[in-house]
């Protein structure tokens, strides 16, 4: 069974591309440990997200890319929650929040971090530790928050963040 960590891996992985990588190393970067990742690793292999390229684990683009687009918000839902200090997400942030103009009533989604600089309603993100390993990789934010746009979004946000998505999936996997 997939669990949304299991996603969150995969993601990196994408975004990562050639770049050699070890499990450890790849743990600290994303704020979960060894033996999380390597289970995170077995179920998307399992579940076809990812696939063996000689000694290399790469995700399996279409498969992913078919996985975030029709199944994702209905496996890891996500619905708004009270306001709080965060990070911006789904339409409130990059690639999408240059697209979209929020009502001024209307506060924006933010993953919940007391180090963010965004007051807006909570959204549960991907996995708890995502506003801290989203701030050292710019690319992986913008996918984590394109996934979001497309959990929680309306049918416009949804439509310009899959897009989006297709467009970055096709250049990680033209990399691989």
């Amino acid at each position: 069974m997939l669990k949304p960590q299991d996603i969150f891996a995969i993601l990196k992985l994408a975004v990562i591309g050639k770049r050699q990588w070890s499990y450890a190393g790849l743990a600290v970067e994303l704020k979960m440990s060894p033996s999380q990742l390597h289970a995170s690793v077995k179920r998307a292999l399992d579940a076809q997200l990812a696939v063996k390229l000689g000694d290399r684990l790469v995700p399996h683009y279409r498969n992913l890319e078919e996985f975030l687009i029709h199944g994702v918000k209905y496996v890891f839902w996500a619905r708004p929650g009270d306001m709080t200090r965060g990070v911006p997400t789904a339409y409130a942030a990059p690639p999408l929040v240059k697209k979209f103009v929020a009502a001024a009533e209307e506060p924006p989604p933010v993953w919940p971090d007391p180090e963010g600089d965004v007051r807006g309603l909570s959204f549960t993100p991907l996995y708890k530790q995502a506003s801290r390993a989203a701030r050292t990789d710019k690319k992986f934010y913008e996918l984590l928050t394109l996934v979001d746009a497309i959990r929680c979004g309306r049918a416009r946000e949804r439509e310009a963040a899959i897009k989006e998505l297709k467009i970055r999936l096709d250049s990680y996997a033209s990399s691989c």
